[in-house]
């Protein structure tokens, strides 16, 4: 059995950041496995730029935002192996993955990172009535098939979802040379960035059809058109507004869902809305030594974001690895998503742990106007901020101080909320 400091499952931008960290913190027995053919994750087929603003400064496209972690996995030494897929993590950390050259290998971890990413939900989650036509891709497919293998999936388009890469793909269709006719939206407000409404939907007059949804898919071999509707306050299709649109491909961007099918065999504690593992100040799961960062735990708006996230679980596990400290999570403050908020990340706080890139991260529920970000201890509220709008569609954060810190009672949930001003 092969044996490793540090195991790091994913070689996407989460994983590479924390191993590099990592690394910087003493641990250099790391090892990356990633499932694809190189380094780099989803960022390899997101040719657009909008990349590393935070981190680097400057504006890069996906591909060199990856590139400059890869060529920094190298320079350093770290190791990684592609084209491996992890097939079981158990209790003890190890890890058994395969590939073509090692066949079935076994490694044993004194601690590990989950980076694995998301993925999309596709037509089977939607119960759209039809056959089966070819046309019908998640956005992240069509991306793929246009950016990597130089194939236009199709001339008239429709997508399904305001999601970003679905407002990106709106854009990146159209410039490649098709009619992209709609986009619709279940929900009355955008899922995705503003920025990237007004960039890939306003600049290009796409419309945006809030309250839509797709009821119908015609066609047989290859799909014909749709039929589009207006949905009601329970998002019920109204039939009074029943719209046919010819078509002959339709996009699905309806949602990415964290990839943790690794994390649930672990037995690892799930939160249900994120669909993540939950953690703690440090990115540590319920698994002791065992971290997650990254769209793996919630998904993200921002590369920038999960680069900082997994930079710190790199440390961290680094500072696990050294000082093999255990710490009870039972003594942790919970954070709890209240009144306006989805939820809450990290869900468990160690103050003693606590370091200065620490944020708590969430999403609210709807679009709101004119309202305060609170933070409550005890009943007490210990940080208040004005905000004129708030939207899902934009992560939130806010910068845990020493001033929150001193403020958060012991043994006290720590309640995230949205209060009228």
């Amino acid at each position: 059995m092969n044996t490793v400091d540090l195991v790091v499952i994913g070689g996407g931008p989460a994983g590479m950041a924390a191993a590099i960290e990592a690394y910087k913190n003493g641990i250099k027995d790391i090892l990356i496995i990633e499932r694809d053919n190189e380094l780099g994750g989803i960022l390899q087929q997101c040719i657009h730029n909008g990349f590393g603003l935070h981190i680097f400064g400057e504006e890069l496209t996906g591909p060199e935002y990856a590139d400059r972690f890869a060529k920094e996995v190298g320079k350093l030494g770290i190791h990684f192996k592609l084209k491996t897929m992890v097939l079981n993590i158990s209790e003890d950390k190890v890890v058994t993955v395969v590939n073509s050259t090692d066949g079935l290998l076994n490694i044993k971890a004194k601690a590990i990172v989950l980076a694995m990413g998301c993925r999309e939900r596709t037509r089977g989650a939607l119960n759209i009535p039809g056959l089966r036509p070819a046309g019908i891709y998640t956005a992240g497919a069509a991306q793929r098939f246009v950016n990597m293998e130089g194939y236009l999936p199709g001339k008239e388009v429709v997508i399904l979802g305001s999601g970003d890469i679905g407002l990106i793909m709106a854009r990146r269709m159209t410039l490649e040379g098709a009619k992209v006719k709609m986009v619709c939206e279940l929900l009355p407000y955008s899922g995705g960035l503003t920025r990237n409404i007004v960039q890939c939907l306003d600049d290009y007059d796409i419309p945006l059809k809030l309250s839509h949804t797709v009821v119908n898919i015609h066609g047989k071999e290859r799909l014909e058109g749709i039929t589009i509707a207006k949905v009601d306050e329970n998002r019920k299709p109204i039939k009074e507004t029943y719209e046919y649109v010819s078509c002959d491909t339709l996009l699905l961007s309806v949602g990415l869902i964290p990839e943790n099918e690794l994390s649930h065999e672990l037995g690892i504690k799930m939160d249900r809305v994120t669909s993540g593992p939950v953690v703690t100040e440090s990115m540590e799961t319920s698994v002791e030594g065992v971290f997650a960062c990254g769209n793996v735990v919630h998904v993200h708006d921002l590369v920038d974001f999960v680069t900082a996230e997994s930079r710190l679980a790199g440390r961290c596990a680094a500072r696990y690895i050294s000082d093999n400290k255990k710490v009870k999570q039972e003594d942790a403050i919970k954070t709890i998503a209240g009144e306006g908020i989805r939820y809450v990340v990290p869900h468990l706080i160690n103050k003693e742990l606590v370091q200065d890139e620490n944020k708590l991260y969430f999403r609210v529920v709807d679009v709101k106007k004119k309202v305060n970000i609170v933070l409550k201890s005890k009943g007490k509220v210990i940080y208040s901020k004005k905000r004129p709008k708030v939207a899902p569609g934009e992560m939130e954060s806010i910068k845990i101080t020493n001033k929150i810190l001193d403020a958060m009672a012991e043994g006290e949930d720590l309640v995230v909320m949205l209060e009228k001003q």
